[in-house]
Formats: structure tokens, sequence, C-alpha cells
């Protein structure tokens, strides 16, 4: 290991150049007084060439997929190689306001523990962004699709957004949380190669919480840093691939369950899960088209054909 690099930043790309090139300038720019490479992982991009982007950039390690290996499998390639002691695995759409890695970096070093660290996410306008969640569950999945967490909004088993609400009260900038939203996720090397990384089964979508569950379980902590925060603008590529969007949330979400569930808790939680895309297919196109809205026309159509989806 070359002593003298602290942290490998690994990122990975799908198209989405200008958010990439964003990403990058933004990182060089805000990240001072430790030393640290970037990892970009290119995941066979298709409307352009990568190197167009990384050329602007001195000493940025480049490895390029001759297919697309999906999000989980590509941070497993760029752990491979880096030479950090850290590694922050970011979203390369995300830009940096402050020098939030050093930040993190001083915070992890004066716990010397065994740390999986997020920190604030926020909106392009400032606003918080939802940064963390609560670990899925049978009950919080029923009251996602059934639209109870609206209903009980006070409820810790129904609302899938109880854990964010709670941490915005907190006044502490250090909070013990169960699963970080992936686009910045910061840990110790050793950690991530002693769980083996990602789980690749996750092409895109729930390997963050995955492996938030199994480092939570055999690791140590996993804390949300309220202390330093970036932008993040939220389905960089997955925006501009609809279909990709839903499917694959969909599929991940069943395979999470299929993995951590017993079988009475996967049939639950996944007829829930198919009765939400048939109770939300109607409710999207008829507003819709009472709208003359075509997002809400093409959400119903891809949450339709999630009905006939199923993970192998």
């Amino acid at each position: 290991m070359n002593e003298k690099i602290i942290v490998s930043i690994i990122i990975v790309n799908y198209n989405s150049f200008s958010l990439l090139h964003n990403c990058l300038e933004s990182i060089i720019h805000h990240s001072q007084g430790f030393e640290y490479e970037i990892i970009v992982v290119d995941n066979n991009s298709s409307d352009g060439d990568v190197e167009t982007i990384i050329n602007h950039f001195k000493n940025v390690i480049l490895i390029k997929n001759e297919t697309n290996e999906g999000f989980a499998k590509a941070n497993n390639k760029g752990a491979k190689i880096a030479k950090g002691k850290y590694l922050l695995l970011l979203n390369n759409d995300t830009i940096f306001i402050e020098n939030t890695i050093k930040k993190v970096l001083n915070f992890a070093e004066s716990l010397n523990n065994e740390l999986l660290i997020g920190c604030q996410l926020l909106n392009i306008d400032g606003t918080t962004q939802t940064s963390v969640h609560p670990f899925p569950t049978v009950w919080n999945i029923i009251g996602a699709n059934l639209f109870l967490y609206k209903i009980f909004p006070n409820s810790s088993h129904v609302n899938k957004n109880y854990l964010m609400e709670k941490t915005i009260k907190e006044q502490t900038n250090k909070i013990e949380v169960e699963a970080l939203f992936g686009a910045f996720l910061f840990l110790l090397k050793k950690s991530f190669i002693e769980l083996g990384g990602f789980d690749d089964n996750f092409h895109f979508y729930h390997e963050d919480t995955d492996f938030c569950f199994r480092f939570k379980n055999n690791i140590g902590k996993v804390i949300y840093f309220k202390s330093t925060a970036i932008v993040h603008y939220g389905g960089g590529t997955s925006r501009q691939y609809l279909w990709f969007h839903y499917k694959n949330r969909s599929l991940s979400l069943l395979k999470y369950m299929k993995k951590h569930f017993s079988t009475g808790s996967f049939l639950l939680a996944a007829f829930s899960h198919y009765l939400g895309l048939l109770i939300r297919f109607p409710i999207n196109l008829f507003i819709g088209i009472v709208t003359l809205n075509k997002n809400m026309i093409s959400k119903a159509f891809y949450l339709f054909k999630c009905l006939f989806v199923f993970p192998t």
C-alpha cells in the first residue's frame, strides 16, 4: 500500500459525462490537506468517450468495463486496485461545496473505530435531502405500498421516513443509524474487503442497504455525520433511463427481501410490493391523463411493466 495515499475515491460512471466532469472538478477544488487518488470505473458508456473527460484532470485512474457490470460490481473492481487506507464510494451526480472529505477523515481518525460514515446530502436549492433510511422490514414495506406511512406518520414501524425525520431533530452531529444512501460512503478499505465488498447480485439499487446491513451486523457502527454536506442531484443516470430505474428498483428490493427475510416474511412483503405497483399504476395513469402529464403516463406504464418482472 502506498502510505502517502490516505483516501481512494471511487466513482462509478455510465454516460452522464457533464455530471462526472462537475463532480471531479469539485473534488479537486475542495479537497486539501490529505493525499488522495480518484478511480473512475466506467460501465461501458455509450454516449461518448469517458477519456475525453478524464484527460482534463491529472492523476485520475480509469477502469473501462467492456459491458455495464452494474454499480456494485464496478465499485468492487475499483476497490481492488485502491491504494488508500480509506475508501470513499461516491456517486457521479454529487458536488462538493466544502472540504467534506477532510472533515469526515478527521472525524474517522479521531474515533479510531471501524465505522461506515455518510454525510448530509443536499438538494440543489440547499434543502436537506433524505440521507438515511431504516432497513426494509415487512411492516415498512407494507406501509410504503399501502400509503400507511402517510396515515400514521408517527409510527416507526410503517413510516418509511421516520429515521430521517428523527435525525433532523437530533442536536448531535454524529448519529448512529441503520442505512445510508450510497451517494457518499466512507470507510476503511480493510472493512470493505473483510465484508467482501458489495454483493454483485445487486445490479443497481439496494446494494448500499445490503452493505449497511452486513456492516452493522458484522463490523461496526453506521454513522450519519451532519457536520458537513455535499450536493446530490439524485438519479443522475437513472433519470435518463426510466425503465432501467423502475425495473431495477423493483428487482433489487425483491432481491434484498429474498436475501434477508424469512420465507413467510418474503412472501408477505413481495405480495405487498406487487400490490403497491398495482395500486400506483391506475393512480399515475389517471393523473397523467387528466393533467396531460407525459411523465406521469410514462411512470404508470413502467409501473405496470414491473408487475411482470421477477428476480431470477
